[in-house]
């Protein structure tokens, strides 16, 4: 199911990290076992993540970054395992209330429920000791930010997430008041107040009014702010940016935060696929074969598992961009080995409407009409209103290679 751009949600691929680096509590575990965690986690390789948070914890126990480095992997495998950990997944419109998503395999809610719950009980008595330490209050916030964006983005209860947003909100408020070097906390911060500036006006008051800041450019300048700062969320608000210049179509910057995260996690073959669409939203096919050409022959040679409908997503973004570079043979092998793959709807409807308009080009447009038909109705079931309006546009005219 296509998820939207939810109120309740810190930016999916956005991990409530980790203290920063320089501020660990004493006895707490070296940051670099808690970096490598996160570094597996970004590259993923879940189960070298989980295993290494696990370690974290059986060193100092009284530690909530462990828990939640467990609990960041947890959620971000099922998300993988469901095939919603791309930008595509994110740039629909701002969702204002809950949806209908399928439960998560009942081992891996366990263990993040355990887990997180564990992370903020320890942040709590930290708290509970010293009301002005910038770190207890930074731990608090980052759990239940978690536990805000877990419940958008894996049960779909977008209401009942916003206690827990709310509360990570003013925590990481509170970490700015109490320390205003501390950029990292605008990161969660930030990210609401870009999103509540994004909800229609009659919620946007009712967001003012629950507590929660607004102000679009705000919060994506906190969030660069959070890019830059020297601490592990660094990485965590640069995939945030990489969400937020492509729903601002600031393509050139989201592109270079790209390239910056493919050097350092080469693993992550998913980057690639990233660029390659946000290179296509740019209007740069070329661009875009590139990227999508090293990309394909990485997940060819990877043997780690795949996210569900994932070659399927390969082929339909490069069967566009070989549309518009006039490639129509390369195309239509695109097409056909996306329509073979397991895929979601929306992806199936998309790829759909890239054969209408070969069918078109060839001259073949009862045959368009009917691929165009198809297309709207499998957007229409992966809500993908944008899918929908595109096909049906391209029913009403027929497609034509731009010069």
């Amino acid at each position: 199911m296509r998820q939207r751009f939810t109120c309740a949600l810190v930016l999916a691929l956005v991990l409530p990290a980790a203290v920063p680096t320089g501020t660990s509590r004493p006895g707490s575990p070296p940051n670099d076992v808690l970096q490598r965690g996160y570094d597996f986690t970004y590259s993923l390789d879940f189960p070298e993540a989980l295993a290494t948070f696990q370690q974290a914890v059986a060193a100092q126990p009284n530690d909530p970054q462990g828990y939640r480095g467990i609990a960041t992997t947890t959620w971000l495998s099922i998300l993988f395992q469901r095939g919603v950990v791309t930008v595509d997944d994110y740039m629909g419109h701002v969702s204002t209330g809950d949806q209908k998503l399928d439960q998560p395999p009942a081992t891996e809610a366990s263990r993040f429920r355990t887990n997180i719950d564990r992370a903020l009980a320890i942040a709590e008595d930290e708290v509970r000791r010293n009301s002005k330490s910038a770190s207890a209050h930074y731990d608090v916030g980052a759990a239940v930010g978690l536990m805000a964006t877990y419940r958008a983005t894996v049960e779909g209860s977008v209401f009942g997430g916003l206690t827990a947003a709310r509360r990570a909100f003013d925590e990481q408020e509170k970490v700015l008041s109490l320390d205003p070097r501390r950029k990292d906390a605008g990161l969660i911060v930030g990210t609401y107040r870009y999103i509540v500036a994004n909800l229609p006006f009659a919620i946007r008051w009712m967001a003012y009014v629950a507590g929660f800041g607004g102000g679009r450019e705000r919060g994506v300048q906190m969030i660069e702010q959070a890019a830059t700062y020297p601490g592990d969320s660094q990485v965590d608000a640069k995939f945030a940016l990489v969400l937020l210049y492509n729903r601002e179509r600031r393509f050139d910057k989201a592109l270079a935060v790209i390239r910056d995260l493919q050097a350092r996690f080469p693993r992550n073959r998913l980057l690639w696929l990233e660029a390659g669409a946000t290179a296509l939203r740019a209007g740069r096919p070329a661009e875009a074969q590139a990227e999508l050409n090293t990309g394909i022959e990485r997940l060819e040679r990877d043997r780690r598992p795949r996210s569900f409908g994932e070659e399927a997503l390969w082929r339909y973004k490069r069967a566009a961009g070989r549309v518009l570079l006039g490639d129509y043979a390369g195309a239509e092998a695109d097409v056909n080995a996306a329509l073979a793959a397991k895929g979601r709807d929306w992806v199936r409807g998309r790829t759909r409407t890239e054969l209408g308009k070969l069918a078109d080009l060839a001259g073949h447009r009862a045959r368009a009409i009917s691929e165009y038909r198809a297309a709207a109705r499998l957007c229409e079931t992966g809500h993908d209103p944008e899918g929908v309006e595109q096909a049906q546009a391209l029913i009403a005219t027929p497609y034509r290679k731009k010069l």
